[in-house]
C-alpha cells in the first residue's frame, strides 16, 4: 500500500494510514495454547486431552506430539498434521507447546 492510503477504523471511528492499521493488526493476532504461551508457525505441540476426531474413525491420545503446526486467522484454532489426517484443525485450549 501507498504511503498516501487510508483505512477507516471501526473501532476508532477514524480514518487511519494503512500501514500503521496493518501493523495494529498483526500485533493484535498472538494464539496461545491452553498453558498461556505464544505459538508460532512450526512450533510442536502436544495434547493435554484426548480428541475423538470426525470423519476418522480416530482418537488423539493425549500426550500425542503433534509437529509443523500452521497458525491460522482464527486465535482459537491451529493447522496441522498426523499420521493418515489431513486437514487437521485442532483448538489451541486442548494443546501446549513442548
Amino acid at each position: 500500500m501507498a504511503d498516501d492510503d487510508y483505512v477507516y477504523d471501526e473501532v476508532t471511528g477514524e480514518w487511519r494510514p494503512a500501514s500503521e492499521m496493518a501493523a495494529a493488526s498483526a500485533a493484535a493476532l498472538v494464539v496461545r495454547d491452553a498453558s498461556g504461551n505464544a505459538l508460532a508457525d512450526g512450533d510442536s505441540v502436544t495434547l493435554i486431552k484426548d480428541l475423538k476426531v470426525k470423519g476418522a474413525n480416530q482418537t488423539l491420545k493425549q500426550g500425542t506430539v503433534i509437529k509443523s503446526i500452521r497458525l491460522t486467522d482464527n486465535v482459537e484454532e491451529i493447522d496441522c498434521r498426523f499420521d493418515g489426517i489431513k486437514g487437521l484443525v485442532l483448538r489451541t485450549e486442548f494443546v501446549r507447546k513442548r
